[in-house]
């Protein structure tokens, strides 16, 4: 009887949880930042119309130019003809205006602004023609092999799609990579032109959705309504993409349902070797021994049910033969939970040791010899 009871428990667990996770948006996926891991997916890779979502490629290149230099936050932008003339969500730049990069920046990300976004691509790229080619190139560097960008602002345009999956991968890149770019998508409320024009964000979680970091909104007729949402708890940060959802309430709740399951069901966790790693004997090497460090792999995204009880067991070579390239794999850290195991963690060379020569060997005999004596 108590099995039988144990048993419907676990299914009736079983079906609250694939209910939680259940959205309205025909297509949609949640992916772990640091990681990269997919933790829910919806016809992720079908191809649709990302409207204004497409500009976190737009905000991601403008960072990429603030890292490289080529552009600084307090750059001025002038704002031609052609940025101007869009249509959708804008501030009414007038041609020949100056704002600064940060401000425009601020624009785009908090109300979406076409003519600033258009602006920042001409200002990179010297149009947005070549932008695009620009964006272009940055999806396919990505692996965003569902996308084709036709502008820098999601404007309707035929054959301008991208998925879930994609929206999610420079979603990640930009938060992963740019964290600055919290300054403007956490903003609320904030003017612009000296307090004279007003910005609202149109990402309604930012306000009411707790731990949310941003990202982008996007809606047209063909489009639907569209967003990339990420947040952050416990210091795991989670991007949800919905695409094609009916209203633009659902989107903001097929987002909080993802979110909230990642953070309730998942945790990071920061592994590294319990005990110091011994130096591992190098033969015929210019010197004694090399020192094993940990390689990449020690950040663990765990289901929170296989987190707290986590063993480790660490396997080192014996010794190994010179030339030694730092990187080379001396060994593994394996991490169980009870009896599964859940990752297995390389431990590489932390330095290169060459193969002695005969010179150094003959010179090294000489002085044992000496000191023997």
């Amino acid at each position: 009887m108590k099995k039988i009871i144990a048993l419907l428990g676990a299914v009736l667990i079983l079906t609250v949880g694939a209910r939680a996770v259940e959205v309205a948006a025909p297509s949609a996926l949640l992916m772990e930042k640091e990681t990269g891991t997919v933790l829910y997916a919806k016809d992720e890779h079908a191809k649709l119309e990302p409207a204004s979502v497409t500009k976190v490629m737009t905000i991601l290149l403008t960072m990429e130019a603030i890292d490289s230099g080529q552009l600084a936050y307090d750059t001025m932008v002038t704002a031609s003809a052609h940025a101007c003339s869009m249509g959708g969500s804008q501030i009414w730049l007038k041609e020949n205006e100056q704002m600064t990069v940060s401000d425009m920046l601020k624009a785009v990300c908090v109300v979406s602004a076409n003519d600033c976004a258009v602006a920042l691509g001409e200002q990179i790229a010297g149009s947005e023609e070549a932008f695009v080619e620009r964006m272009n190139q940055r999806a396919k560097e990505l692996g965003m092999n569902d996308t084709t960008f036709k502008n820098a602002t999601g404007l309707p345009a035929e054959g301008h799609v991208t998925s879930a999956h994609d929206i999610a991968l420079m979603s990640r890149e930009l938060i992963l990579r740019h964290p600055d770019i919290r300054q403007y998508t956490t903003i609320w409320m904030d003017t612009l032109r000296n307090g004279q024009s007003s910005l609202v964000n149109t990402n309604k979680l930012i306000r009411f959705y707790e731990g949310a970091t941003g990202l982008k909104t996007g809606s047209t007729d063909n489009a639907l309504y569209c967003l990339s949402a990420t947040a952050e708890r416990d210091g795991m940060e989670l991007v949800a993409v919905i695409m094609k959802d009916a209203t633009s309430a659902q989107r903001f709740e097929d987002a909080k349902t993802l979110l909230s399951y990642g953070f309730a069901a998942y945790t990071l966790k920061n592994v590294m070797p319990e005990t110091p790693l011994a130096p591992i004997p190098v033969t015929l090497g210019t010197q004694a021994t090399v020192q094993p460090v940990l390689g990449e792999g020690g950040t663990l995204l765990l289901e929170k049910s296989k987190s707290e009880d986590l063993q480790q067991t660490v396997t080192l070579a014996e010794n190994v033969e010179a030339p030694v390239a730092a990187g080379t794999q001396l060994g593994t850290l394996t991490v169980t939970s009870g009896e599964e195991v859940v990752a297995e963690i390389p431990l590489l060379a932390g330095e290169e040791v060459s193969r002695i020569t005969y010179g150094q060997m003959l010179l090294r005999l000489m002085k044992t010899a000496f000191l023997a004596d």
